[in-house]
């Protein structure tokens, strides 16, 4: 009954979005915060929108903008995770193992909660050895059989032919067979932005673009922090009952704040991925590639059209803005050839993007490739609640879990005790329509790539950026690209975007597609921000700059 109750609130919303200066108010009114959580990736927003449907008094604020770092610079995978599988077999594991439980019941939620930003998708494994072919096949199919009901597909072999009809350019040297096999998959930023934007909607302040720069305690205790607006460079103090450090690969610095002597909880590993042309992934399947001379799985993916290749795993230094080196994209490039009848040239890569993963430091003398993905949470002698690790599929599962925890250490009373968010929609997923883009299509003469652009990118709310769009004659931001004019209007309206680059990278995802296409749009997105912002000379020539700057090192 409280679900069902949520869930009608949720389509009941008000028709106001929420605007940073209301939001910076709001953080500036010297009231009580219940939580205060440092971080609008994956994990603070989940956990401020699993606090703000509790009815706590939440306050969310981010160095950054949403999403900026770790969590937009994902393979945009929703799944349970092969490797953690194969790893959980192998070492007879169980912490691997639950974790894949975990992140198939949670694949199942987000699939749900987000319909609008997460797919089913199909993925090959070309096997060019015998003794592959009932090694992977039987672990896919317990793949399968740990999914239960929620199971996406049935994994199945595929002969030698049937892989060459789907993938065309494999090797066919050697090839013996495949597996074909499901997961999910999702649009990592907006959906980090969905989950901010919903828990603004239940109360949440929310705040991109806000740094803490210290911690503030009474006899002892942490009652709150001082902050920075990154873009003013005003400051001031919030005070809150409980403070959550959710900042992924900043975990330490903000531990730091609290003590300087602490010793580091997490072990850095970065992970970049290159975009290339969309004919290395026909018939929207995706490719795994199970193991390379290191051990590491790599994927290539369909993704908004084009084809996605990645990760590296290996150790990282802290850094804002990481860039992809010339090692790690021959190494990509390098693997993808070996199963490829194409000579992949550096100059075919569209985008490259770099982002760090925050692995727990648990399991001393090992690389970052063999750490667990598992996520773990740490209260300090002085009351700071630090939640760090796991990966996007269990964010909620993660939220969840902390916000039991914020209860019990901050001695807070929730109206409602229990976690409300495992069938609640984000937004964008309440009144969702798998015929929305042809409905978009034909009420407002869309091209038909434009209309399921806009579908999959906004869901319920895609009708108001068409509206908008309607002034702007449906005009696209650049040729070749889906992506609209109108949507960096719509992006600094009703989605809190401030600055270029949150537009080109994540509001829109044109920069981690092409980036040479996102460079020619810059200047234009800069005349149409600063037309709604007011910006004047000096704030446009930042904005160039720094997208001239992300755009030519590391986004």
């Amino acid at each position: 009954m409280e679900q069902t109750s949520l869930n009608h609130q949720a389509k009941t919303y008000p028709a106001g979005y929420p605007r940073r200066s209301d939001q910076l108010k709001r953080l500036q009114a010297g009231q009580l915060f219940d939580l205060l959580v440092i971080g609008g990736g994956a994990t603070g927003s989940g956990i401020a929108l699993d606090a703000a449907t509790r009815g706590l008094n939440v306050a969310l604020v981010e160095q950054n903008d949403f999403a900026e770092g770790t969590s937009s610079r994902s393979t945009k995978l929703v799944h349970g995770g092969v490797r953690y599988l194969e790893a959980a077999v192998r070492r007879c594991d169980r912490d691997q193992y639950q974790l894949v439980r975990e992140g198939l019941e949670e694949r199942a939620l987000l699939l749900k909660n987000a319909p609008h930003l997460a797919n089913p998708i199909q993925l090959v494994t070309p096997l060019y050895g015998w003794l592959e072919v009932p090694y992977i096949f039987a672990g896919l199919k317990l793949y399968d059989l740990l999914s239960g009901k929620q199971r996406l597909g049935h994994s199945r072999l595929l002969s030698r032919t049937t892989a060459l009809q789907r993938f065309p350019m494999l090797k066919e040297a050697g090839l013996k067979a495949g597996v074909l096999y499901h997961d999910g998959q999702f649009h990592d930023a907006r959906m980090a932005l969905a989950l901010a934007l919903t828990a603004a909607r239940y109360g949440a302040t929310i705040a991109n673009h806000v740094a803490v720069t210290g911690l503030s305690k009474h006899k002892g205790k942490i009652d709150g922090a001082t902050v920075a607006d990154r873009l003013s460079g005003e400051q001031w103090s919030v005070q809150a009952r409980g403070v959550i450090n959710a900042t992924g690969p900043f975990t330490d610095q903000i531990r730091r704040f609290d003590d300087p002597a602490v010793s580091a909880m997490i072990a850095p590993s970065t992970g970049i991925h290159i975009v290339l042309d969309g004919r290395f992934t026909p018939c929207d399947t995706g490719l795994m590639i199970p193991e390379t001379d290191d051990g590491r799985i790599l994927f290539v993916l369909p993704w908004e059209g084009h084809a996605l290749v990645g990760t590296t795993d290996d150790p990282a230094e802290i850094n804002e803005h990481p860039q992809a080196t010339e090692q790690e994209i021959a190494y990509l490039l390098r693997h993808v050839s070996r199963y490829f009848n194409l000579q992949i040239d550096r100059q075919e890569i569209k985008a490259v993007w770099s982002g760090i993963r925050p692995l727990v430091r648990r399991q001393t003398g090992k690389e970052t490739s063999q750490l667990t993905r598992d996520h773990q949470i740490e209260v300090s002698n002085s009351g700071l609640l630090t939640i760090t690790g796991g990966k996007w599929t269990t964010y909620r599962l993660m939220a969840e879990e902390t916000v039991n925890h914020a209860l019990t250490c901050f001695g807070l009373a929730a109206p409602h005790p229990h976690c409300r968010t495992r069938n609640l929609p984000v937004l964008g997923g309440v009144d969702y329509c798998s015929a929305g883009a042809k409905i978009l299509a034909d009420r407002y003469r869309l091209a038909d790539d434009i209309a399921a652009y806009l579908h999959r990118s906004y869901g319920d709310q895609a009708e108001q950026v068409a509206e908008l769009s309607t002034a702007h004659r449906h005009a696209r931001l650049m040729e070749n690209h889906p992506m609209l004019v109108a949507e960096t209007v719509y992006a600094v309206r009703y989605e809190m975007a401030e600055r270029v680059m949150d537009v080109l990278a994540r509001r829109t995802p044109l920069a981690l597609l092409d980036q040479a296409a996102a460079r020619e749009a810059a200047p234009k997105v800069v005349e149409l921000m600063a037309g709604e912002l007011g910006w004047d000379r000096q704030r446009r020539e930042q904005e160039r700059h720094n997208a001239e700057l992300r755009l030519g090192e590391g986004l």
